[in-house]
């Protein structure tokens, strides 16, 4: 086996190497790397030629060189457009030549250890020669390091080494040629590539000393491979940008615990694009009304932001503000028409003493209103809110409280007339700016812009708000599926205290308690870390002449989202056990982010559709672990808004032999049970309001069976999802000549086993089902002959 070398090393990679007269790199992935994933997602950028048919002037190229000289299948990039382009003439193809070179060069770059281990061998007066495998000539490959990485790096390098020129790769006879043309022993050559067989493998059967340079960690290659495909999902193809490539390969190796690895190499990519755009959005702001920006990050949310910010712009200063979406709509309740608007969206969502409370009706008077209620009248609430005596107590609050926020923001900032203050979040709808932006404006004679991670307004606000992620760059199906699963990076983005719910003279918050476990915090912080190592790494891994492109910048970070999003890793996966939201509404309500165990059980008992009308938060992570396609599913249905339902999935069924009996007559039916997930099947029997008794003969068509679940519930809530679960009863069955081997799993002794399952209370009008969940194991050898009149549930049948 070759010896391997990580990147971290190569500096030092000449040391231990006794007898070394010469460095020989491979070109790319050792010394050019590039910003996209794969080296044919170039092919995406080129004008007039889709990547389609440039693979295929490739493929053809080669195999008329093979066909006609035997030997082996090397081609310049002149011949692959001469086979591309037959009917244009030379100058006309080497236009595409060039075209196809200048991409390149914007979106490639020297990898700067490799740059060092070359500046160290010409400090020891050692030689430098670039050997490759490629499809460039000499002069266009020296071209384009010159030109991607500048005279520095091109001068270092003594000689360059083709295959296309010397019709022979590195795994052919290229190394002869190299050992010919620099009259060198093997053994004193050291040669580096990424490529284990062509540079490592090959490089030792040719004597020569080498090194297998091994880019990422297994774990590295999985998270970009899959960045690629939910960033193809997310933004419909194009080009699979991963200009943070470098930094994860350079740094990756200091990062220790899977939680900082996290933080990392999947948040880190993130939120440091987030912080160059806001530095670029501040700028712009700057010019175009002068005055002083103020970059006000919005705790709680805004803390990883604004550290990842400062980290990478320290010279420009930021603040850290407390306002929080309660204290935002406190403010904001100032008059009549904001009282009734608030009413109006919220109390739907819970008349309780939390309402009350962001209402500014706190204590014994808010318990003394609702006492006071009419138990049958839905609306007495809204109703007594809404009369003058209470408008005109809740507006003086509101008033007062405006006035304290306002002290604070004072005490905090000081702005002055024609400033401009930048809110900063992670998103969702700019809540916090669209109820106070008009009183800071008035009150300070400011203006007020909105900068956010994710934008989606339900509303068209006519305030100064932008996004990174906004409906100017995608479109809203792809803004609704990261929102939908938005809330995990929020989790890393928060600091552990209580949100705050008022302010004292003097500029002092009040905040909530916390309501997060300690261990959460912990965890939380070593992921937030390693996103700061990113934020300080990023670029150093990297010498270029042009800088990454804001779009490649951009489909990287949506990538890295969407994939930490929807195809978390095991690891990260790991990291966020047990993890609680708490809702930054003043309350004390907190959720869990997903669990795994309702999933497995929801995917066998349903299938995807358990997922409908869930209530945790984190579904996707829910998923890992049960197939890479039921990952797929859930992100493409959302992404693409597909109309699929529950019968789509079910391509076929399997007929089980029930016997119903209501104590008076008893028949023999067949159900059709429907796949799942995991083999297993649920067979749904109607049962009438409660009426039947029910027996499903599984030993007439298997020897072993395993059952899952028996439970009732109401035909209607069948397809809701998780919310038929609040609707349904346990059922407890009978085991007929089934014998119970294991948990779960029972061996029918003879084709007339059945389980049995009695009816529950009788639904007064409520037609219900008997949904049992099992998972054939083995089938019996010979079943009888006979076929009963087939019943179907899913189409509304009932007994």
């Amino acid at each position: 086996m070759p010896q391997t070398i990580q990147p971290h090393r190569l500096a030092q990679a000449l040391d231990g190497h006794r007898g070394i007269k010469m460095l020989s790199l491979d070109c790319f992935d050792t010394l050019l790397w590039r910003d996209v994933h794969a080296s044919h997602d170039i092919f995406e950028l080129l004008d007039g030629v889709t990547p389609r048919q440039r693979r295929w002037a490739d493929q053809a190229a080669r195999k008329d060189r093979k066909l006609a000289y035997g030997a082996s299948n090397e081609v310049t990039l002149r011949e692959i457009y001469a086979k591309l382009l037959p009917n244009l003439d030379a100058a006309a193809r080497e236009a595409y030549v060039e075209r196809e070179i200048a991409a390149e060069a914007r979106h490639c770059y020297a990898f700067a250890p490799t740059v060092e281990l070359m500046r160290e061998a010409k400090r020891r007066g050692l030689p430098v020669i670039i050997v490759s495998d490629s499809y460039l000539e000499r002069d266009q490959l020296e071209g384009l390091i010159r030109a991607a990485a500048g005279d520095e790096v091109a001068d270092m390098i003594d000689t360059i080494f083709c295959s296309c020129e010397y019709r022979s790769s590195k795994s052919e006879r290229l190394f002869d040629t190299v050992l010919k043309h620099t009259a060198m022993r093997p053994d004193g050559i050291l040669h580096i590539g990424d490529n284990k067989h062509a540079d490592a493998i090959s490089g030792m059967r040719h004597g020569l000393q080498a090194l297998h340079l091994v880019q990422f960690a297994d774990a590295t290659v999985q998270r970009l491979r899959q960045e690629r495909t939910a960033g193809a999902l997310m933004m419909g193809g194009g080009t699979a940008f991963q200009p943070h490539r470098a930094t994860l390969s350079l740094n990756e190796g200091a990062i220790t615990g899977p939680a900082e690895a996290m933080g990392f190499a999947a948040v880190g990519p993130i939120m440091t694009n987030f912080a160059h755009w806001i530095a670029a959005e501040a700028a712009e702001l700057n010019q175009a009304h002068g005055g002083k920006v103020h970059l006000m990050f919005l705790m709680r949310d805004g803390y990883l932001p604004q550290e990842v910010f400062a980290a990478i712009h320290p010279t420009i200063d930021t603040h850290a503000i407390e306002i929080s979406r309660f204290a935002a709509t406190s403010a904001s309740l100032t008059d009549a028409a904001a009282i009734r608007k608030f009413i109006i969206e919220e109390i739907g969502h819970g008349a309780g003493i939390d309402f009350l409370r962001q209402l500014h009706v706190v204590g014994d008077e808010a318990h003394e209103l609702l006492d006071g209620l009419p138990e049958d009248d839905p609306h007495a609430l809204a109703d007594a809110l809404q009369t003058d005596e209470w408008v005109e107590k809740i507006s003086a609050r509101g008033e007062a409280y405006a006035d304290r926020l306002a002290d604070y923001i004072r005490v905090k900032i000081d702005p002055a007339r024609g400033d401009t203050l930048m809110l900063v979040d992670v998103g969702y709808k700019g809540t916090v700016q669209g109820k106070i932006a008009a009183q800071i404006a008035d009150t300070f004679g400011v203006k007020v812009a909105g900068r956010y991670l994710l934008l989606l307004e339900d509303e068209i606000s006519g305030l100064d708000k932008r996004g990174m992620l906004a409906l100017r760059n995608h479109d809203v199906a792809t803004l609704e599926t990261l929102m939908s699963a938005f809330i995990v990076l929020e989790q890393f983005c928060t600091l552990p205290q209580g949100s705050v719910v008022d302010y004292r003279e003097g500029g002092q918050t009040v905040r909530a308690a916390v309501q997060i476990r300690r261990e959460q915090n912990s965890i939380r912080e070593a992921v937030q870390a390693g996103c700061l190592s990113f934020a300080r790494t990023d670029g150093t891994a990297m010498i270029r002449r042009t800088a990454v492109s804001p779009d490649a910048a951009h489909r990287g970070a949506v990538s890295a989202l969407a994939r930490l999003l929807y195809l978390p890793l095991a690891d990260e996966i790991k990291v966020m056990t047990r993890f609680e939201h708490d809702w930054n509404l003043g309350g004390d309500f907190v959720a869990l982010l997903f669990d795994p165990d309702a999933a497995e059980r929801g995917l066998r008992e349903r299938g995807l559709f358990y997922l409908k009308n869930s209530r945790r938060l984190f579904l996707p992570a829910e998923l890992r672990g049960q197939g890479l396609p039921t990952s797929l599913t859930l992100l493409t249905q959302r992404r693409f808004g597909l109309d699929l339902r529950f019968p789509d999935f079910a391509d076929h069924t399997l007929p089980v032999t029930v016997l119903m009996t209501d104590g008076n007559k008893a028949f023999t039916d067949v159900v059709q049970a429907h796949p799942t997930h995991q083999g297993y099947y649920v067979a749904a029997v109607p049962i009438g309001a409660g009426r039947y008794t029910v027996g499903v003969q599984f030993g007439r068509d298997f020897e072993l069976v395993q059952i899952e679940s028996a439970c009732f519930l109401p035909v209607s809530s069948f397809l809701d999802g998780e919310a038929a679960t609040r609707l349904t009863t346990n059922a407890t069955p009978y085991f007929e000549d089934m014998e119970q081997i294991a948990p779960d799993i029972f061996r029918c002794g003879n084709a007339e086993s059945f389980l049995m399952v009695a009816p529950p209370p009788v639904q007064d009008r409520v037609s219900m089902m008997l949904a049992i969940t099992f998972r054939p194991l083995v089938k019996r050898c010979a079943a009888p002959s006979s076929t009963p009149t087939t019943m179907s549930v899913l189409t509304g049948a009932t007994a």
